[in-house]
């Protein structure tokens, strides 16, 4: 399968992490933390962090890499297919959304440099409005809350929502019980903590859009590893005889999977790059955010499915997989209200606008392309398809054969 990569710089970058991740059998780790008794950063924790990854999309200026949403998500689905235990996601968040929309410029450099955090979508966190938040109440599903040194909460002041970075200190942390062992949750309680001006993202801070842009790249990354698991099952189990990919009702499952996870890959790239360009709540971030986690969803369930038996046992990974697609499908706003965003969006007359921008010394491909149109509308039209196939315009991002 291909991934969110579509150039050969972010195939590399896709590349190398797959190896790095494949070294240090992320997997196994994934497994082994399944029945700890409480929550603790991976053993090479400090590796990861030294590569930078939680970084990626934080300026250079504040100790991160540089680059933007679209490179920290080809990463974050490959961390998706390795079910990659430990903080990095939320990490990845927090340090993202401090850079575009805070100012403490120390937060940042900690987290870009292997600091740990944590964030939670919701909460019952209260404050008056002034100078200084005294921030009191709940939050009781943070990611990762019980290994974090800073976490990102949002606090209701007055009418309206401020992100705000507490330090892990100044609260008092529990850890719960999580359906997902390998990212746990922790419930954060607040008993008047001050936020400082500096400690509070702006007004304008999408952290909500940002977080669903990331956790879809991952649970792409959840599909791919499902897809692939399930194909290969389905080629090698013999059944009567036969490969049981040579049924109908498994073929066509396996062919549903891969084309649930194609459509919300679309819809997840085409979001990181509107992200990148400043668009916050737009019909791509509507698309991806309801595809993205559903798609590792139903695909997990599938798997299990092809598997047959043994997809039931612990000793088979894909009850891993299911449980991070399950809990991030979860914790995310539910697909029926993305699904109803997306159509009011559209019927408000909002589309996209897709431009190719081509490399130089490619101009007359723009040439080329009008003439194989000319010559496809010539063609009978029952041999489009296999015309189309032939062409390799139907995955124009594939690599030639």
């Amino acid at each position: 399968m291909n991934g969110l990569a579509i150039s050969d710089e972010h195939r590399e970058l896709a590349h190398t992490a797959a190896r790095w991740l494949a070294a240090r059998d992320a997997l196994r780790t994934a497994r082994d933390v399944l029945e700890r008794e409480a929550d603790e950063l991976p053993p090479w924790w400090s590796q990861l962090a030294g590569l930078g990854w939680a970084g990626l999309a934080v300026s250079e200026e504040r100790g991160g890499q540089g680059y933007g949403v679209a490179e920290l998500a080809v990463v974050l689905e490959q961390t998706g297919a390795a079910c990659l235990p430990g903080p990095l996601l939320p990490t990845a968040i927090v340090a993202t959304a401090a850079d575009r929309w805070g100012s403490d410029d120390a937060v940042v450099t900690s987290l870009a440099g292997g600091g740990v955090a944590g964030f939670a979508l919701d909460s019952t966190l209260t404050a008056e409005p002034g100078d200084d938040l005294v921030v009191t109440g709940t939050a009781s599903l943070v990611w990762s809350g019980a290994v974090a040194e800073v976490l990102l909460l949002p606090v209701t002041v007055g009418d309206g929502t401020v992100w705000c970075l507490l330090d892990a200190s100044s609260v008092t942390v529990r850890e719960r019980p999580s359906f997902d062992p390998t990212r746990r949750m922790a419930e954060v309680t607040a008993d008047g903590v001050s936020v400082p001006a500096g400690r509070r993202l702006a007004p304008d801070a999408a952290v909500g859009a940002l977080a669903a842009v990331l956790v879809s790249a991952e649970a792409l990354g959840v599909a791919e590893w499902c897809v692939e698991t399930a194909a290969e099952h389905a080629r090698t189990r013999q059944q009567f005889g036969r490969p049981i990919g040579q049924f109908q009702a498994v073929k066509h499952r396996c062919t549903q999977m891969l084309a649930r996870s194609e459509t919300a890959r679309a819809a997840v790239w085409d979001a990181a790059r509107e992200i990148d360009g400043g668009e916050l709540d737009g019909l791509a971030l509507a698309a991806a955010r309801t595809l993205g986690p559903e798609a590792g969803f139903a695909c997990a369930k599938d798997c299990i499915q092809v598997l047959g038996g043994i997809g039931y046992t612990w000793e088979h990974d894909a009850h891993i997989f299911l449980k991070r697609a399950s809990a991030v499908r979860h914790l995310l706003p539910a697909p029926p209200a993305g699904r109803a965003e997306m159509t009011a969006k559209a019927a408000s007359g909002e589309r996209r606008s897709l431009a190719i921008e081509l490399p130089e010394g490619t101009e007359d491909i723009r040439e080329r392309v009008k003439a194989f149109v000319a010559d496809l509308v010539a063609t009978p039209k029952t041999e489009w398809n296999r015309t189309l196939a032939d062409s390799g315009y139907l995955v124009p991002h594939w690599p030639k054969p």
